[in-house]
């Protein structure tokens, strides 16, 4: 069975972009040669570019070893670790048929 590529929506792929001009960027200031970044993160130097061009079907996988290699994998941590709009609407959803108007605002 033929694997299925969705289309991002625009602002996921701005941000996929960016991602990908990032890790050039990052890559670039090590002074990491193209294909040594390549071998080190285990992927072609076509596959780089795509990864370097911000394209989605690049695998998690592949971002997460290019972001290793660089040593940024640690900022990964902190991504959805304070959830604050998902414990505001636990804390709208504790109070049930109550008023919760204005209860969204900091």
């Amino acid at each position: 069975m033929p694997r299925i590529h969705l289309p991002l929506l625009p602002a996921s792929t701005k941000l996929s972009h960016s991602l990908g001009q990032r890790l050039a960027l990052a890559r670039c200031r090590r002074e990491l040669s193209t294909t040594v970044f390549a071998e080190r993160v285990g992927i072609s130097r076509n596959t780089l570019k795509r990864l370097e061009s911000g394209d989605p079907n690049v695998s998690l996988g592949t971002y997460l070893r290019a972001l290793r290699v660089l040593g940024l994998d640690a900022d990964l941590d902190m991504v959805a670790r304070d959830d604050a709009l998902g414990r505001k609407l636990q804390d709208l959803k504790s109070l049930g048929n109550r008023s919760t108007a204005g209860a969204l605002t900091p």
